[in-house]
């Protein structure tokens, strides 16, 4: 297994000013996306140059004033994703066979070239409560390149079951393949998406539809934030030594799909933090640290969606070797 790290900071000047807000438009979608990335930018600057007078308690490393930072980047992206939230609800509608139109919350409209062995079609799996419009900055990051097949999952806010989803997400894969023409899909799946990605891949036989998965903080060995939750039953399975969890331990020998996971610092759902790392003897698996942002920022980064673009058009047979390395020696807070 392989560890590397993204830097999420951004390369503008300590005293830059927001980005500039994009010209107006009709549809909703790219409104509120364009909304949410003004919003992110916004929210970044007061934190660029605050002075240590202001905040006279904190240590003087800085820790705080970047968790500061990264929380208010994580209500900005809230507040933006609750205005395209609804957007997403509508289950997607599928393209016509051979069109590669994907319409829906951030699609590009325009055909994408058709998918092949080398590029196979990306299916975008949300998290917990969500929906698709999670993934409109990301699929708008992967679009904007024209060669990838795209679509999205929803599955019911209402599912209580890893297990099921994983089902219903296999039912998915073959009916994707089947009207793709191709035998393999890469998947991309956001928190609880990418438990149940894995549990399809490990335990359902999926590694012989999915090429790559990449997990965006994703509770691998279970979270232990917000015990008061544990009334939902999918909640319970998030949790460390839950019987999913403990079935994600199990050997998988000949598990032929390749894993990315991006993790963050500071992540505040990922409980301890390394829970969101992928450790598995059996599995090709790569490590990504992302640096100084929290969970729902990692679908929405510049510097995580290019990442993503990159591990998915990374040639499998280049990817990380079979097993896993202790990377928790090398957490670092930026």
């Amino acid at each position: 297994m392989k560890t590397t790290a993204t830097d999420s900071s951004p390369a503008t000047p300590p005293d830059a000013g927001p980005a500039p807000i994009p010209q107006t438009t009709s549809d909703p979608a790219t409104v509120a996306g364009s909304a949410l990335t003004t919003l992110a930018a916004l929210a970044d600057l007061p934190f660029r140059a605050l002075p240590r007078r202001l905040l006279p308690g904190l240590p003087q490393g800085g820790l705080s004033a970047v968790l500061l930072k990264a929380t208010a980047l994580e209500l900005a992206i809230l507040a933006g994703h609750l205005v395209l939230y609804p957007s997403g609800l509508a289950p997607e509608r599928r393209p016509a066979q051979g069109t590669g139109r994907v319409p829906g919350p951030g699609a590009d409209q325009a055909a994408v070239p058709a998918a092949t062995p080398e590029r196979p079609p990306v299916l975008l799996l949300h998290g917990f409560i969500d929906n698709r419009s999670v993934f409109v900055l990301l699929r708008r990051a992967l679009s904007e390149h024209g060669t990838r097949h795209l679509e999205s999952l929803n599955y019911s806010p209402l599912t209580s079951d890893v297990r099921a989803a994983a089902a219903l997400l296999g039912r998915q894969v073959e009916e994707l393949c089947e009207r793709t023409g191709q035998e393999r899909i890469d998947i991309v799946g956001h928190s609880l998406g990418g438990l149940i990605a894995r549990y399809y891949v490990q335990r359902l036989g999926g590694d012989r539809r999915v090429r790559t998965v990449v997990t965006l903080g994703t509770p691998h060995s279970g979270t232990r934030v917000a015990p008061f939750a544990d009334a939902h039953p999918i909640v319970r399975q998030m949790r460390p030594g839950s019987s999913v969890v403990e079935e994600l331990r199990e050997p998988a020998p000949g598990c032929r799909t390749r894993f990315v996971s991006f993790w963050s610092d500071l992540d505040q759902i990922m409980v301890p933090l390394e829970t969101a790392c992928v450790d598995h003897p059996d599995l090709i698996a790569e490590n990504v640290r992302v640096t100084g942002i929290g969970h729902l920022a990692l679908p929405v980064h510049p510097a995580v969606t290019a990442a993503v673009r990159e591990a998915l058009a990374a040639d499998q047979a280049g990817g990380a070797a079979t097993g896993t390395a202790d990377t928790r020696g090398g957490l670092t807070v930026a």
